[in-house]
């Protein structure tokens, strides 16, 4: 395993995420045996990084987590969790919440705390001074019960300077969405080098996408085979993480224990893209780009917010499928099997959703477009 030094720690350069463990079918219903197994591995085979946070699984993650990691030493592992400002309802509660936090988390101290998914519709909440939310991180760090503070995002350039100007002089390392695709989709390459003036580390969400980096059309898929035959599509995400210098922590949600083993197989060594290697990804990037679908990684935050209970991520998955692979948008033999009510057209256009999307994907849109291909 590959090490990064921070502040005097060594930490794992693959950390594990939390958000997409093995379940027994429905999202929350985690399969604690299958991550038992799992956690005992990435222990043996040198990652000490666990990433959850309030939210995931339903709030299903963190309990679990702190269930498995307490069979381990404490100083055997760094856990990190987040306040979930993605939920403006949960401002005025950061004492409650965190909390709580440690409760589940069977901790006394988080090693890494994060501000959750910084973006526009939550930073003006954040930097309100009524909440004082930030007041309150800052003194649970100097009680020792937060050892690093940072923050994630999914947000604007625009957003990350206005969050760094407000509060960057406490902040220790940021989470980015990061990939080779988000490099210029979501405008990364500017928020690492914006990170880099500020000395502020880097720590990598969505690799892989959610996946979608690991399911490319044939006509991409053979590009990038023919200058690296052996090299798999997860490994060249990772290559390319390892390709820029400010990353300290890349997590990735492993679902599965091969897909556990097949990454830490690939931090084994560090192995930089070379300038050829880098400009054909990006290249390939930019073809996927120029078609007009939505930038959803399955996070499924939305599904919580959806008074119909629709799958979101699965019809932004569908519907995505249908403009990659330039087919025509026929109804999916399942769908005649479902409640009209779960289907596209079943979108009441509430939006609620959207305000906890972290790609700020305009989703009630996106359904009453589906639903009217899929009428036609």
């Amino acid at each position: 395993m590959i090490y990064k030094d921070f502040h005097g720690i060594r930490l794992s350069a693959l950390g594990m995420g939390c958000m997409r463990l093995p379940t027994g079918g429905e999202n929350n219903e985690i399969d604690m045996e299958a991550t038992k197994e799992m956690i005992a591995y990435a222990m043996e085979r040198g990652i000490n990084y666990y990433d959850t946070a309030w939210g995931y699984h339903g709030g299903f993650s963190e309990p679990v987590m702190g269930e498995i990691l307490s069979a381990y030493p404490r100083e055997s592992f760094y856990l990190a969790t987040k306040f979930p400002g993605y939920d403006l309802g949960n401002m005025p509660r950061v004492r409650e919440i965190f909390e709580k936090q440690l409760e589940r988390c069977r901790v006394e101290y988080f090693d890494f705390y994060l501000f959750h998914t910084v973006s526009e519709s939550n930073i003006d909440a954040y930097l309100d001074p009524q909440y004082g939310i930030f007041d309150f991180l800052v003194e649970q760090k100097r009680q020792g019960r937060i050892k690093h503070l940072g923050f994630s995002t999914h947000g604007s350039l625009e957003t990350v300077e206005r969050f760094l100007r407000a509060y960057g002089s406490e902040m220790e390392f940021c989470q980015v969405q990061l990939n080779w695709l988000d490099w210029r989709l979501q405008n990364a390459k500017a928020k690492v080098e914006l990170l880099e003036r500020w000395g502020i580390p880097v720590w990598v969400m969505e690799p892989v996408r959610g996946g979608r980096l690991c399911k490319l059309e044939e006509k991409h898929l053979d590009r990038l085979q023919e200058i690296a035959p052996s090299r798999t599509l997860p490994e060249w995400a990772f290559r390319f993480i390892q390709s820029i210098p400010s990353v300290k922590v890349t997590l990735s949600g492993m679902s599965n224990f091969d897909q556990l083993k097949e990454n830490i197989d690939t931090f084994e060594t560090d192995e930089p893209l070379s300038e050829e290697e880098l400009a054909l990804l990006l290249e390939v990037g930019g073809e996927m780009m120029a078609v007009g679908t939505y930038p959803c990684t399955s996070c499924r935050y939305c599904i919580e917010y959806c008074p119909q209970g629709i799958n979101i991520p699965w019809m932004i998955e569908l519907y995505n499928g249908r403009i990659y692979s330039g087919g025509e948008f026929k109804t999916p033999d399942v769908f005649r099997a479902m409640p009209k009510d779960k289907l596209p057209e079943g979108c009441l256009g509430c939006r609620a959703c959207e305000a906890v999307c972290p790609q700020n994907i305009k989703i009630s849109e996106m359904m009453k477009n589906f639903a009217s291909k899929l009428g036609k």
